[in-house]
C-alpha cells in the first residue's frame, strides 16, 4: 500500500496539481544547487527550514528570491492559474540536533568565569561527557541572546516567516569529527554542518539544554504571533510539556452549557470557550509566551498524546504533519491510525526532502494519495482540504476573512 508510483507501475487516477499543493517543511537548502530547480516544481509552495548556523543566510537567499510577497498572496487562495510558479515561505530556527552549539548566557557567570569556557559547556550538555579530544574538535559555542536577536531580525525581516525548525530529541547522537578520509567523501554541493555519512559517537545533547532553546525560540515565536515547525523524536510527552508550559496560564476555559446560556443572553458571548488576555501595566494586551500555531511535523507519537494536544483547552492551534519518508517508509498501523484520528482540518503533508525539485513533487503526491485513501477523500477534496489546512497554519484563521 506505501509503494510508491513508480514500483507499481499502476496508472492511477490524474493528480490535481491544480489545486494547490503545498509543503508544510522541507530542507531544500541542505542541497545548495537545488534552488534552481524551485520554478520547475509543481507544487505551489514550500515552507523551508532553516537548522543550524550554516543554512540561515541560505534560507533567506531562498526568500529573497522565491519568496511569498503581498502581491503574490492571492495566489495561494486561487491556485488554478498554472503560470504561477512555486513561492517559498522562510521558516528561521535552530534544531534540537545542533542544540549544543548554544550556549545559555541568560544566567550570569560566576565570579571569574566571565569569559566563555567552551569545554565546561560541551561537558555540560552532552552526554556522558566527552573527553577533550572531540571537544576539540566543535565549533565555538553562540550564546543564546545573540542567536535569537539574529532570529528576531530574520522575522522582521520576512513577515510571513516562521519559527522552525525547534524541539526534542532523545535519540540524536552527535556523528564523529571530520576525518581526511571523511572529507575526501564529501559531496560537493552539500550545505556544511551536517552528519554526511560519518560515524555516530555515543554523545547526546541533555534534554534540559534541549528544552532551554526550544522554550526560548517558542517564547519569541509567542511575542511574533509566528507559527512553528516542531521536530520530536523518542520524546513526544517531553515535547508536549515543554509546549504545554509555554501557555500555562493562557489555557481555556470550557463553559458549561448552563453559562454559555446565561452568557448568550447577557449578550456577552456565544462561544463555548473563553482564553483570558494578560494585560500590561497600560492595559494592553501582553505578548504571549506561546506560538499560536504549532505543526508537529512527520508527527510519529500515538494517539493518545495527538488527543492531549486536541484538547479544547489549549489555546494554541495544533497540526500534524506526515511525510511519506519518516511515516509512511514501511507499512505501520500505527501511522494509518494517527491519520485516522486527525481532524480534517488539522491535517497537513510534507516531504522533509533535502533538495528542491522532481524528487520532491512525486514525495508530495505519493503522500496526499496515502492520506486521502486513509481518510476516504477523493483526491480533489484531498488537495483542496490539505491546501486550505495549509493557508490556516502559516496564516491563520483570520486570512480566510
Amino acid at each position: 500500500m506505501c509503494a510508491s508510483r513508480a514500483e507499481t507501475g499502476v496508472e492511477k487516477e490524474a493528480f490535481p496539481w491544480d489545486r494547490g499543493i503545498c509543503d508544510a517543511h522541507c530542507h531544500p537548502t541542505d542541497t545548495i544547487a537545488s534552488q534552481d530547480n524551485v520554478p520547475r516544481m509543481k507544487a505551489r509552495a514550500l515552507v523551508i527550514m532553516s537548522t543550524r548556523g550554516e543554512d540561515q543566510d541560505l534560507v533567506r537567499q531562498f526568500a529573497n528570491r522565491y519568496g511569498v510577497q503581498p502581491n503574490t498572496l492571492h495566489t495561494l487562495w486561487h491556485p488554478g492559474d498554472h503560470a504561477v510558479l512555486t513561492q517559498i515561505v522562510p521558516s528561521f530556527g535552530w534544531h534540537p540536533w545542533f542544540s549544543y552549539q548554544i550556549f545559555d548566557d541568560s544566567t550570569p557567570f560566576l565570579p571569574g568565569t566571565e569569559q566563555l569556557d567552551a569545554v565546561r559547556h560541551y561537558k555540560a550538555v552532552l552526554s556522558p561527557s566527552p573527553d577533550d579530544k572531540f571537544v576539540s574538535s566543535l565549533p565555538d559555542p553562540r550564546p543564546l541572546s545573540e542567536f535569537l536577536d539574529q532570529l528576531r531580525g530574520s522575522l522582521k525581516s520576512f513577515p510571513f516567516a516562521l519559527v522552525g525548525e525547534v524541539g526534542i530529541d532523545r535519540s540524536f547522537r552527535l556523528p564523529t569529527h571530520w576525518s581526511p578520509s571523511d572529507q575526501a567523501k564529501r559531496k560537493e554541493g552539500l550545505t556544511p554542518g551536517g552528519r554526511e555519512g560519518r560515524q555516530l559517537t555515543p554523545y547526546r545533547v541533555q534534554i534540559d539544554h534541549q528544552r532551554k532553546i526550544m522554550k526560548a525560540q517558542l517564547h519569541l515565536a509567542g511575542e511574533l504571533e509566528r507559527p512553528v515547525s516542531v521536530h520530536g523524536v523518542a520524546a513526544h510527552g517531553i515535547v508536549f510539556e515543554t509546549l504545554k508550559e509555554t501557555w500555562q496560564s493562557y489555557e481555556r476555559t470550557i463553559l458549561s452549557r448552563r453559562e454559555q446560556k446565561r452568557r448568550s443572553s447577557a449578550a456577552n458571548t456565544h462561544a463555548r470557550h473563553v482564553t483570558f488576555d494578560h494585560k500590561t501595566a497600560d492595559g494592553e494586551s501582553a505578548p504571549k509566551s506561546y506560538p499560536p500555531r504549532i505543526c508537529l511535523h512527520s508527527y510519529s507519537g500515538p494517539v493518545d498524546t495527538l488527543k492531549q494536544y486536541l484538547d479544547p483547552s489549549v489555546p494554541a492551534a495544533v497540526y500534524f504533519s506526515f511525510s511519506r519518508l519518516v511515516n509512511f517508509s514501511r507499512r505501520s498501523d500505527k501511522a494509518f491510525n494517527v491519520v485516522r484520528a486527525v481532524p480534517n482540518h488539522r491535517i497537513l503533508i510534507e516531504s522533509d526532502l533535502h533538495g528542491a525539485g522532481e524528487e520532491m513533487d512525486d514525495l508530495l503526491e505519493d503522500v496526499t494519495r496515502l492520506v486521502c485513501e486513509i481518510k476516504g477523500w477523493s483526491l480533489v477534496e484531498g488537495v483542496e482540504t490539505l491546501a486550505r489546512n495549509w493557508r490556516s497554519f502559516v496564516f491563520g484563521e483570520s486570512s480566510f476573512k
